[in-house]
């Protein structure tokens, strides 16, 4: 769990110093602004939400527990959704809103097939626990 949870902090980090190393040139514009508050939200988020998985956090698609509580108590992925918010703020940080279009293009149906993957183990693991706790919760 520390190896992964080290990595997370190493790249927000890295994201961090390429954009405090690189900043874009000109003002600071509305897009500017709103992407670097979405940037840093969704990178707090995504290390909350990590920290939230604990040791049931893995790289492949596994079982060991039905973490339901924190962010996961709405909902079911938010590493993948703050993920995707992150690169979006990103992306409108350095006033290139076309890069979000890749993001949905690319990034978006990744994460989607990583869910859907997710829920057939799990559905198969925990049954009728996992099939009401997703009635209760978003993506």
């Amino acid at each position: 769990m520390k190896a992964n949870l080290s990595s997370l902090l190493i790249g927000l980090a890295a994201l961090a110093a390429l954009i405090y190393l690189h900043p874009p040139d000109g003002p600071w514009t509305a897009m500017r602004i709103a992407g670097a508050g979405l940037a840093l939200v969704s990178g707090v988020l995504l290390i909350v939400a990590r920290l939230q998985l604990g040791s049931s956090f893995s790289v492949r698609p596994e079982a060991r527990a039905l973490v339901t509580t924190g962010l996961y108590s709405r909902i079911r992925n938010p590493i993948y959704l703050f993920s995707l918010l992150l690169l979006t703020g990103v992306a409108l940080y350095f006033g290139q809103p076309w890069l979000i279009l890749g993001i949905v293009l690319i990034f978006l149906p990744i994460q989607i097939y990583r869910a859907r993957k997710e829920e057939k183990i799990l559905t198969g693991v925990f049954g009728e626990a996992y099939r009401s706790y997703k009635a209760g919760t978003w993506f």
